[in-house]
């Protein structure tokens, strides 16, 4: 552990080095222009060195810092991490909104993949959703701002703004050409369950039992509640039941476990490996689990993060089965640490793996059963004018799904028979 003593040393001796001239004028310039002091800077290097999962080369700290004047410009010069970043306290506020569940904004959950901003799931009924935003979408720019160089909270800072106020967004999907999307923002109130049926016998083909849908669109603070009065109102007429969990981002931890929770009476529900190797284990618990009851998943390659935590271990301990595509694969958790001035600093702290010992991070979680979608189901899905409402009966992965939920409830039958 190096102290910030020993840090500041190391600021002096680069210094006399010969660079003090440049180095004072950065420093002042973006404390006055950023809010991005010298304690500042220093504070995020010591969190760095101590709590980031692994070594930090303090040398390629400062000298991006230098080079860039900022503290993500020093972050990235140092660290390849896209979830590694710092907040200013505008960014670290909206942040804690969007645990709570509402925000302003159009609506959608973005992230880097293939060092692209990209969107990862449009919220159902929000601006985004409805301007007809998929996921894959890659946002190239904001308000004919190019996205390039652009980090991900000056990305989703941009998207925000005044209630009814419009943003104008560059889109590139599937390698086409950019075309451009006008949204007007509104006051986001997302909720994570957004669908909960209960299918009576014959609703689809060779369905001979009653099964429950619930579709589980985001992992926030009002999750673990939404889900209790989802299963509530499927009650006991449910033989089975399936969690649609496509494109589905993820979000805390806690709600993760939550929802796990649910299904699972006890054993292991993820383990959190840290730095040096440190492995904790959180387990599940009995209160307050469900009976016991056959279970599908549903997961395609925009269900990430805690959305992989849930799946991960419904799977591994035999819970559940998964059908749809492999999942995103992000498997690093962030820990979000508040600084003196108001701003913070979100660092991967730790890496999880699933509860049999996965480890998913870009790799993701094979489905049990692999099923595509075609892509004209796509173009019917989201139509010519916008979005349309999810047509189960015609979407191949839920149909797979509710064959395969059928074969678990006839086979416990015979054997309860």
């Amino acid at each position: 552990m190096i102290s910030r003593r020993r840090l500041l040393a190391i600021f002096i001796v680069l210094m006399i080095a010969g660079s003090a001239a440049l180095w004072s004028a950065q420093i002042g310039a973006q404390a006055d222009s950023k809010g991005q002091s010298l304690r500042t800077v220093l504070e995020v290097i010591s969190l760095l060195k101590t709590q980031y999962i692994e070594d930090v080369d303090t040398i390629a700290l400062i000298s991006g810092y230098i080079e860039s004047g900022t503290i993500n410009g020093m972050i990235k010069a140092a660290i390849d991490d896209p979830y590694t970043r710092y907040l200013d306290a505008k960014s670290y506020e909206q942040m804690q909104i969007d645990t709570h569940g509402e925000y302003g904004g159009i609506g959608i959950m973005v992230g880097i993949k293939n060092d692209k901003i990209t969107v990862v799931a449009p919220f159902e009924g929000t601006p985004g959703y409805l301007a007809g935003l998929r996921p894959g979408d890659e946002i190239v720019s904001i308000d004919g701002k190019s996205t390039e160089l652009m980090s991900l909270d000056e990305a989703v800072g941009l998207m925000r703004g005044p209630e009814g106020s419009s943003i104008i967004l560059g889109i590139r999907r599937k390698g086409g050409e950019p075309f451009e999307v006008e949204v007007s923002r509104q006051i986001i109130q997302v909720p994570s369950v957004t669908d909960v049926e209960l299918f009576q016998p014959e609703s689809f083909p060779g369905q001979p039992y009653p099964f429950g849908y619930i579709r589980l669109q985001r992992f926030s603070e009002k999750t673990d509640a939404e889900l209790e009065q989802a299963l509530q109102r499927l009650g006991g007429e449910a033989a089975g039941l399936i969690l649609d969990l496509r494109d589905n981002p993820g979000g805390t931890l806690g709600a993760a476990i939550d929802v796990a929770n649910r299904f699972l009476p006890d054993g292991p529900i993820v383990h959190i490996v840290g730095r040096d190797g440190q492995r904790r284990t959180i387990h599940a618990f009995r209160r307050g689990t469900q009976p016991r009851r056959p279970m599908v998943v549903l997961v395609n390659e925009y269900s990430a993060s805690a959305s992989e935590i849930v799946s991960g271990a419904l799977q591994d301990r035999g819970y559940a089965v998964l059908v749809g595509m492999p999942t995103f694969g992000k498997g690093l958790v962030q820990t979000v640490i508040p600084l003196r001035d108001g701003s913070a600093l979100s660092l991967t702290s730790a890496r999880y793996e699933t509860a049999g010992g996965r480890d998913i991070n870009k790799e993701g979680i094979e489905p049990d059963y692999v099923v595509e979608m075609p892509d004209d189901f796509e173009e019917e899905l989201w139509g010519e004018d916008g979005p349309i409402e999810r047509p189960l009966h015609n979407d191949p992965q839920f149909l797979k799904a509710v064959e395969v939920l059928m074969e678990q409830i006839g086979q416990r039958a015979r054997m309860a028979g």
